[in-house]
């Protein structure tokens, strides 16, 4: 089994009803060096543009986005050629990234290997310091900057960090 940090940027708050714009993930392991990127064409017409312009895209520009089928595939085979058995999801924020990635493997591909559940680095953070106020993001050295493979790479250090800090994980 192994980590794979994901993070999601979306042009609405759920799937289906808004799309996937973009997507990374990298495999949790000290280079980081394993990530993969994809960028999907909207599945519906619904969109909000406070939403969208986090990813730094336009509309005109998510048009012209690879299929999702095909970028779900590309995923999937990813997943098998770079995890001996299977991947565990993990994200900042698993409630939210989570949605989209489960939604869409079972909509074009129909299956999901990352199963049927995720962590949340946030919830390790706040059970590894015995403080649910806390916050792990101190914890990132790349640069949070709404590109979905800095962000999965931040908070891959993050994780990795926090192995560091006694967290019992292995990767």
């Amino acid at each position: 089994m192994a980590y794979v940090m994901v993070d999601v940027e979306a042009d609405g708050r759920n799937p289906g009803d808004f799309s996937m714009v973009c997507f990374g993930a990298v495999i949790v392991e000290p280079s980081l060096e394993r990530t993969f990127y994809g960028r999907l064409k909207p599945v519906s017409e619904k969109w909000v543009p406070e939403a969208l312009a986090v990813s730094g895209f336009s509309r005109e520009q998510t048009l012209q986005f690879d299929d999702p089928k095909t970028v779900m595939e590309q995923f999937a085979a990813w997943l098998a050629r770079e995890v001996r058995g299977r991947p565990q999801f993990i994200s900042d924020n698993n409630g939210f990234d989570w949605q989209f990635i489960n939604w869409y493997f079972w909509h074009f591909t129909d299956a999901n290997p990352f199963g049927h559940s995720s962590v949340n680095l946030g919830s390790l953070y706040k059970g590894l310091v015995k403080d649910t106020s806390q916050n792990f993001k101190h914890l990132r050295k790349t640069r949070h900057t709404h590109h979905p493979v800095d962000d999965a790479k931040g908070n891959a250090e993050a994780l990795l960090a926090m192995r560091d800090m006694g967290l019992k994980i292995k990767l």
